[in-house]
């Protein structure tokens, strides 16, 4: 039985401010970093072991990533990291309280921008500062590829097409992985293995740095997902 394992990263800082984070690059809270301690140990304990792993650009996963690979004694493993992966882009919300932004918009425009499938939140503009198309880790990418404010539809279609390539052949030679992203990228994940509809997928709530397991068959495909605990 081959396994894949998929952990959102610990609480950033702006998670513990209530602020829509997106593709700005906070660092790990206090509480984040113990969680990504802890969720090491956790692999630690039930014996795991993997071949490579894979992680956004944003440092609250990547350092989520290395905790989790200190404690396991693993950090010797390939790592690649990909825009693909980043957290779903929040446009013009980015860096804006969550209760204000609902005080100002009211909850049923809110509710909608961050739960429906399809529709995207403001845009934000390119003469932004931002705009991720002003970040030089970005620089090597198109900037008509540059997200302005993505759906979690917008966000499916750049993390499946990254794991078909990057990712999915490397299961098929029975390489143990581990991808830390977040918690839209996961959420696009998990839907298409598992074959969740977009009505169903919106009430999936992914914890922080909390590892979800996903089995596959011999034909790999996947028979089952779980939280480790």
């Amino acid at each position: 039985m081959n396994k894949l394992v998929l952990i959102r990263h610990g609480e950033s800082e702006w998670n513990k401010l209530n602020k829509f984070t997106g593709w700005h690059d906070v660092k790990l809270s206090k509480n984040g970093k113990i969680e990504a301690k802890k969720t090491g140990l956790l692999l630690k304990q039930k014996k795991f072991f993997f071949d490579c792993a894979y992680t956004s650009m944003l440092q609250r996963a990547i350092c989520t990533l290395q905790y989790i690979l200190d404690q396991l004694n693993q950090n010797w493993i390939s790592v690649r990291k990909s825009w693909h992966l980043n957290e779903r882009h929040y446009g013009d919300l980015e860096g804006f309280n969550k209760d204000e932004i609902t005080q100002k918009y009211g909850y049923k425009q809110v509710l909608l921008w961050r739960r429906s499938f399809h529709v995207s939140p403001p845009k934000i503009n390119i003469k932004d500062k931002r705009f991720p198309g002003n970040d030089i880790r970005y620089s090597n990418i198109n900037i008509d590829k540059i997200p302005c404010g993505e759906s979690l539809e917008d966000t499916v279609q750049r993390v499946i097409p990254y794991w078909k390539k990057s990712i999915y052949p490397k299961l098929k030679k029975r390489k143990k992985i581990l991808i830390v992203a977040h918690g839209n990228s996961i959420r696009a994940l998990i839907q298409y293995l598992n074959k969740i509809d977009n009505k169903k997928i919106l009430e999936l709530e992914i914890p922080t740095a909390a590892p979800i397991v996903l089995e596959f068959n011999e034909k790999y495909i996947p028979t089952q997902w779980y939280y480790l605990k």
